[in-house]
């Protein structure tokens, strides 16, 4: 009975170290492959970038780098973990099975740490890691509150093209133009960058702006180019998707060109929802926001389609061009900002209109780029509207490609691509200036004309005048070493909600979650009402659903209104405006579920403007 009772034992033990060792294996792989597609993919990843990154939803993001990531890790590590199970199996009755077992066991957790060590060391992130617990006062000093800053516009406004360039760096013009390839694959824009402005001064290689830590990727550049500040409030604190405001404290450039009553678009052939820039423009400027989504529902592309991100540039300079014609016609100045797609990465969309001059598809992409965008401003510069327009064009941030860059010498400085066309002023410090993309904030209003008081906001300085930037006062690597730090101003505009898990349950982010439909209030009946289904994660079966309704900020009419149990999982209720005598308002809604034990779950969170 003993012997019996031993053996049992040992076999659960086996049984158990078995399952342990099969899991760890397919985790273990899973990370290698997945540590080695990152850097593969990211060719100068940060590990600010990275912590943004992996807090975003995947909402909105390219369906093929997603596929990509299945295909070059899980579906490796999955036939791996086949071939594991196999030996396993083959194995299962040799006498010293114990020790296969042990070795699958120890060995893939030698693996996952050697990887996972491997990308702490190559990202720096000791370094990231001391930097989040170590405060600079870079920022707190050198911040110019554009709010405390007089700006005054002339008579005439002038009208705004801003054209973020996905991922366009000097870089890629040839090395006698100040580039580092020896084949320049941006040749018209870098005929557009000599013609007008860089702030090169009088030579003849491209110049551009660094691109500074928490702006190195899409929204952060976005952030900087109109906040001239950096998005590095250490993004691991900041779920920008499931915050209810977007730093609402500061001034940006669409705030204060709505100030002035500017028509603001922006327009992207991406999902705006990604990354949080619908957030962002809607929030600081009030943009008409024109996506992808947005092409879908106005019948713009047929139904059902996508490629990329969403759509390609063609479309994207076809549409902005029908934008320009209808934002003309009317009374208002306009500030249309446009974001490219096709040259992000990895290795950039080919389109239709795109010729193969070059070996690598990235080359053909950013050459196709550059002809597409010199076309789109031949096309405006024949516009009326023209003479009334500034137009900028910059690269949001360097490319993120595994290896377009490979070959640039290291001693190579990178810098994104600048170009301002028709300003409405001229450069007083006729230099070749050093300059990063907080810079782009207060050089976008002079070079609309706009007069500024000390030629600085944000972090940012005014180009067209004679005063030093930053980067010209503290010196690149200052700047970048101060930035990595944090930052008790960021923290305290940034105006992040401090229950981040309580956030999290509203969205449905962790559990638990419900879906929330409120019906239209109708006049005639002076009701509204609130359905809730598919209510999940609720530890206990669901007892009671109680709706928390209330207009007043105090909660003085505060009201719970039990919902009505349709027995189908779906819960219902009516909500008579007598009760709030009638007052039109915008009412706050909480849903709460009892579940059997007692315990009480905010399930979500939802608001309902009230017209009566």
């Amino acid at each position: 009975m003993k012997k019996k009772s031993l053996l049992l034992v040992k076999r659960i033990l086996c049984g158990m170290g078995t399952i342990l060792a099969v899991l760890l294996s397919g985790l273990a792989f899973v990370i290698y492959f997945g540590v080695q597609w990152m850097f593969d993919t990211w060719n100068n990843l940060t590990m600010d970038e990275l912590v943004f990154h992996l807090t975003a939803p995947l909402e909105g993001t390219n369906e093929e780098m997603v596929w990509q990531f299945l295909d070059v890790c899980v579906a490796p590590a999955a036939l791996v973990l086949i071939l594991v199970v196999i030996l396993f199996i083959v194995s299962r009755k040799r006498k010293r099975y114990y020790v296969i077992m042990g070795t699958g066991i120890i060995v893939p957790l030698i693996m996952s740490c050697r990887s996972v060590y491997g990308a702490w060391d190559q990202l720096d992130a000791g370094d990231y890691v001391k930097n989040q617990g170590t405060y600079s006062t870079f920022i707190d000093d050198y911040y110019v509150n554009p709010k405390d800053v007089e700006i005054v516009f002339p008579q005439q406004k002038r009208n705004l093209i801003y054209i973020f360039l996905e991922s366009m760096e000097t870089t890629f013009a040839d090395q006698e133009n100040g580039g580092a390839f020896r084949k320049n694959v941006i040749p018209e824009l870098t005929e557009l960058a000599q013609k007008y402005e860089d702030f090169s001064g009088e030579s003849t290689g491209l110049n551009g702006g660094y691109s500074m830590p928490g702006t190195t990727w899409t929204v952060g550049a976005m952030f900087a180019h109109t906040s001239g500040l950096p998005l590095n409030i250490s993004i691991s604190n900041n779920y920008m998707d499931t915050q209810d405001s977007f730093f609402s404290g500061i001034a940006t450039l669409g705030d204060i060109l709505d100030e002035e009553g500017y028509s603001q678009t922006l327009l992207i052939g991406s999902e705006a929802k990604f990354g949080g820039r619908e957030l962002y423009f809607t929030e600081h400027g009030r943009f008409d926001i024109e996506d992808y989504v947005y092409a879908l529902e106005e019948e713009m592309l047929p139904e059902d389609y996508r490629v990329w991100w969403g759509y390609e540039d063609q479309k994207l300079f076809r549409f902005a061009k029908d934008k320009l014609k209808e934002l003309a016609d009317q009374e208002e100045p306009f500030n249309l900002t446009i974001l490219t797609a096709d040259t992000h990465f990895e290795d950039g969309y080919l389109c239709e209109r795109c010729p193969e001059r070059y070996k690598d598809n990235y080359s053909n992409v950013m050459a196709c780029s550059s002809s597409q965008v010199n076309e789109f401003i031949e096309w405006v510069k024949k516009q009326d509207f023209y003479e009334d327009t500034a137009i900028v064009l910059v690269g949001d941030h360097p490319t993120m490609d595994s290896d377009f860059c490979k070959d640039v010498d290291s001693g190579y400085i990178r810098k994104v691509y600048t170009s301002f066309i028709n300003s409405a002023v001229e450069v007083q410090n006729d230099t070749n200036r050093n300059y990063t993309t907080f810079d782009m904030f207060p050089t976008a209003l002079a070079a609309m004309g706009a007069e500024i008081e000390g030629d600085r906001l944000g972090l940012g300085t005014n180009l067209f005048s004679t005063v030093q930037t930053l980067t010209e006062r503290v010196g690149i690597e200052t700047e970048k070493k101060e930035l990595e730090k944090k930052s008790k101003l960021m923290e305290e505009i940034a105006d992040l909600d401090e229950d981040k898990e309580e956030i999290l349950r509203r969205d449905g982010l962790i559990d638990p979650a419900a879906e929330i439909a409120l019906g239209a209030y109708d006049n005639t009946t002076g009701i509204f009402s609130i359905e809730v289904k598919d209510i999940v994660r609720v530890p206990d079966e669901v007892a009671t659903v109680l709706a928390a309704v209330w207009a007043n900020e105090d909660q003085s009419d505060l009201q719970w209104i039990k919902l009505e149990d349709h027995g189908d999982g779906s819960y219902a209720v009516d909500i008579n405006m007598a009760g709030f005598n009638y007052v039109p308002g915008i009412y706050k809604i909480h849903i709460y579920v009892i579940d059997s034990a007692g315990n009480q779950h905010v399930v979500g969170v939802t608001e309902e403007e009230v017209d009566i």
